[in-house]
């Protein structure tokens, strides 16, 4: 039977109103966009068999993303990085005024993003079933099942809608993820940020004690996020003292507000200029996150992020700070045969070297200090875990399987307190 000519005629519409994009070509530029032109273009040949398999493609790629076709349409618009949701981004006034700021937006890119959403419209009316229906048809077979029709949203977002969802939460990589880690290339000279969409949960509200360098913390990231320029943090102390989790915790806490996180291993730090050269000009705030930070002699990590504490030719953007954990105060590491000697004559100036080893966490410019928790402390964070997490168990049995759990395990810390307590919700669970 085939496809009749007022089928054909819609088929070939939509591939020209894609093809007319001026905007908002990144929509199908994901799988499941390409898998949709691709199948549109296997109605238009003679090959059944070449149909069949691209809606199967198509198929595929909305089931693996657990997807609709219209809210795949939604993300992808949402996420856009263009010339308009650049402008859109940076237009004056709160987010809430959107519908007024909107005339800010210069006049070419406003008609071009109104007539790019008319054309998005269509497709977003696009039925999966329609589609079904054509690829029965053109294989002269019963119309294949739809792919999986999960909740959709009501409609498309107008112009307004999504201007202000572009000033709320950002465009491109930092509208769709809040936490990043870099990845470099086999080269190891270039890399790119790769987003993290399910990044650790933990709340300010489940940390415990250390409730100074805590506020501090909170304090300074405030700052970032008002716009003023933050310090450099230092986060040193005993193993286990929650020093990581207190930094992913802002995210949860701020992320709302614009704040990202962006994790670099210290094998990547010669990166961090590149890193931080995209995010100059980006309405969004930056911790840039090192975990676990010390150097060996020599170390290029170690010149790469003295420059930026300290600043280069290029000044460090305002909206970006770096967030360090290590175990260690002094963070290069120092040997005893490395201090100099009357009898050496190596080096004129052989303590200048070892007072800058030494003095290279003075660059960070808040340095908060973790110290090893007590049995009383260890105790208190116990207890507060134990009743957050609901547990019911005797308070002086409690303490007492503690004070075990730390003796046999690893020490008192807030990480061995979190470990007890995930052990008795298991406990009791069963």
């Amino acid at each position: 039977m085939g496809l009749n000519e007022g089928a054909i005629a819609r088929i070939q519409n939509y591939r020209q109103q894609a093809a007319s994009l001026l905007l908002y070509q990144s929509v199908f530029t994901s799988d499941i966009g390409k898998s949709l032109l691709a199948l549109l273009a296997s109605f238009t040949n003679e090959d059944t068999i070449a149909c069949s398999q691209a809606y199967g493609q198509w198929f595929s790629s909305l089931a693996l993303a657990q997807q609709s076709w219209p809210q795949h349409l939604i993300d992808r618009v949402l996420a856009a990085d263009n010339a308009f949701s650049q402008q859109s981004q940076h237009l004056p006034g709160s987010p809430e005024t959107s519908a007024q700021s909107v005339e800010h937006v210069a006049h070419d890119l406003l008609n071009a993003a109104e007539y790019d959403f008319a054309i998005l419209h269509s497709f977003y009316q696009l039925s999966t079933k329609q589609l079904s229906h054509w690829v029965g048809q053109k294989c002269d077979e019963p119309a294949p099942p739809a792919p999986i029709s999960l909740i959709s949203p009501a409609q498309l977002p107008s112009i307004n809608e999504v201007v202000t969802h572009y000033r709320t939460h950002g465009i491109g990589i930092f509208g769709q993820y809040a936490a990043f880690r870099w990845q470099t290339h086999p080269d190891r000279v270039t890399g790119k940020l790769i987003g993290i969409p399910k990044p650790d949960p933990i709340r300010l509200s489940q940390l415990v004690a250390y409730d100074h360098p805590k506020q501090q913390l909170i304090q300074n990231t405030e700052s970032l996020l008002r716009g003023y320029t933050a310090q450099n943090v230092l986060l040193y102390g005993s193993r286990g003292a929650g020093k990581s989790s207190l930094v992913k915790a802002l995210l949860n806490e701020y992320k709302s507000q614009g704040l990202r996180l962006i994790e670099v291993p210290k094998a990547h730090l010669q990166n961090l200029p590149q890193i931080i050269g995209q995010l100059s000009g980006v309405p969004q705030k930056f911790i840039i996150f090192v975990d676990d930070l010390s150097f060996e002699e020599d170390d290029e990590a170690f010149k790469a992020l003295k420059v930026v504490l300290e600043g280069g030719v290029t000044a460090r953007p305002q909206n970006v700070v770096v967030y360090a954990t290590s175990n260690r105060r002094h963070l290069v590491r120092e040997f005893f045969d490395e201090r100099p000697k009357p009898k050496d004559a190596e080096e004129i100036q052989a303590w200048d070297t070892v007072q800058e080893k030494l003095s290279f966490s003075d660059r960070f410019g808040l340095t908060l200090t973790f110290t090893p928790a007590d049995q009383p402390t260890y105790l208190t964070i116990v207890h507060q875990l134990a009743e957050q997490a609901g547990l019911t168990i005797d308070p002086e049995n409690l303490d007492w399987r503690a004070r075990q759990w730390a003796t046999r395990h690893n020490g008192r810390s807030g990480r061995s307190a979190r470990q007890f307590i995930d052990f008795l919700i298991a406990e009791q669970g069963d």
